[in-house]
């Protein structure tokens, strides 16, 4: 085999956790759906790759993702260089999003964290300080999920080795829950 077919078949036994999971993306669906529907937003973070997830589901959001429909409260948390430079300066980087979510998030909102290891401190401080306030948490992780699955009401957990995968394999699953939010509205 080749590089290239190696990959695609990497790629293919990471898929197959999008089909053995299927139900945990409809109760993600559900959850943010509800959420929508009684007024609240929807808050997103991650580092690197991740940062883009969070960006891209954020924009499927509240711009539209395949369906005409309105825009839907969607904020990636990795987008304000301003608001994430001064926090990682006055309070270290493992705050960069548990102070926004602090800041930016009330009871009933939800709390989309991505992290391809499961174990970004940033990330797991943010999850913490969302179930504080009382938001509904969820995760895209890799790995095992590590020690956010902890911080996660509900975890859609691609067990791949390869950062790639997790993240190839994550994007399939959000598309998923934005199609089928994109038909509930």
């Amino acid at each position: 085999m080749n590089l290239i077919d190696n990959i695609l078949e990497d790629h293919g036994k990471a898929v197959a956790y999008v089909k053995k999971d299927a139900a945990i993306l409809e109760k993600i669906a559900a959850v943010i759906v509800e959420a929508i529907n009684n007024g609240n937003k929807i808050l997103f973070a991650g580092n690197g790759g991740s940062a883009a997830d969070s960006q891209h589901f954020a924009a499927e959001m509240s711009g539209r993702f395949v369906k005409e429909r309105k825009g839907l409260p969607g904020i990636s948390l990795t987008t304000d260089t301003s608001a994430l430079t001064a926090i990682a300066n006055d309070y270290g980087y493992e705050n960069v999003f548990s102070r926004q979510v602090e800041a930016l998030a009330k009871k009933g909102d939800v709390f989309v964290c991505f992290s391809t290891s499961g174990n970004s401190p940033n990330i797991f401080k943010a999850a913490e300080k969302a179930l504080e306030i009382g938001c509904k948490t969820i995760g895209f992780l890799g790995k095992d999920g590590g020690t956010i699955k902890n911080k996660c009401d509900i975890s859609f957990i691609v067990q791949a080795p390869v950062t790639a995968r997790i993240q190839e394999t994550h994007l399939l699953a959000y598309h998923i829950v934005c199609e089928i939010i994109d038909n509930s509205f």
